[in-house]
């Protein structure tokens, strides 16, 4: 399990219409605040503003194909030669971080072949480093230095 540290600011709300919308800063857009949502952006802070990621090499929920299936991953992070390093699935809180939550993450690094792979439902984190056929276990999010 990955210990969180999240910064003190949260992400930016706002009501429209009726409805909770959440600033997401990758996206350069106000989009629903679900559950899942408020996790994947309070991520991304962390991310961002504790790990130093760049924002400049993040995309968050783009389209991937799983042979006729098009699915949509919730993080990538790319390295500094724009190769994909890093896939993160986000879940909302009541989530349980069990093998169906990192075999989807599996499916989806079969399209997009990255080092690592993390989940998180905002209150737990695991994640793995990819060694050819192994996943070996991480104690803490990965340095972005590459």
């Amino acid at each position: 399990m990955i210990e969180l540290q999240y910064p003190i600011a949260t992400p930016k709300t706002r009501s429209q219409a009726g409805n909770r919308e959440v600033f997401d800063p990758i996206r350069r857009k106000w989009v629903h605040l679900s559950p899942e949502e408020w996790v994947r952006q309070q991520f991304l802070q962390l991310l961002i503003e504790t790990h130093q990621y760049p924002a400049s090499l993040i995309a968050v929920e783009q389209s991937i194909a799983l042979g006729d299936l098009q699915k949509r991953f919730d993080i990538l992070i790319y390295d500094r030669h724009h190769q994909p390093w890093m896939m993160i699935e986000c879940k909302a809180q009541a989530v349980a971080l069990d093998e169906s939550v990192f075999e989807q993450l599996l499916r989806y690094n079969m399209s997009v072949p990255v080092r690592y792979l993390l989940i998180t439902n905002g209150s737990h984190c695991m994640g793995w480093e990819r060694d050819g056929r192994q996943a070996i276990s991480l104690r803490k999010i990965p340095e972005f230095a590459v």
